[in-house]
């Protein structure tokens, strides 16, 4: 009879154990979905900077710098003139990247648009 006791007490603590792992694995997507919305998309216009695998944005209206998260959406635009659409995280200080439009050189007073 200690023997079922013993199982029937391990075979619970298992499941809640289980449960538990389930529950705090399901939690961090709806967490990540929550913070999502917190950014709100914004259209900006500036110049894409590169030191090294870091970029960073500096905004034309304000001259402010904001470091990229996802600097892949921006190679191959170094130094360029561009318009993005992007999630702007003004407590992290950095953007999310959703679109990159090149802009004319003439926007920026001149100058050529090398690729």
């Amino acid at each position: 009879m200690k023997n079922v006791a013993v199982c029937l007490l391990a075979l619970t603590l298992a499941m809640g154990f289980t449960a538990f792992a389930q529950q705090n694995g399901t939690m961090s997507p709806t967490q990540s979905d929550q913070m999502a919305p917190k950014a709100p998309l914004m259209t900006l216009k500036g110049t894409i900077k590169a030191d090294g695998d870091k970029y960073t944005f500096v905004n034309d209206k304000d001259g402010k710098s904001w470091d990229v998260i996802n600097p892949e959406t921006l190679k191959g635009h170094e130094g360029h003139h561009v318009q993005l659409s992007a999630h702007v995280y003004a407590d992290k200080h950095a953007i999310h990247v959703m679109s990159v439009t090149m802009l004319k050189a003439d926007a920026m007073g001149g100058g050529s648009m090398n690729h």
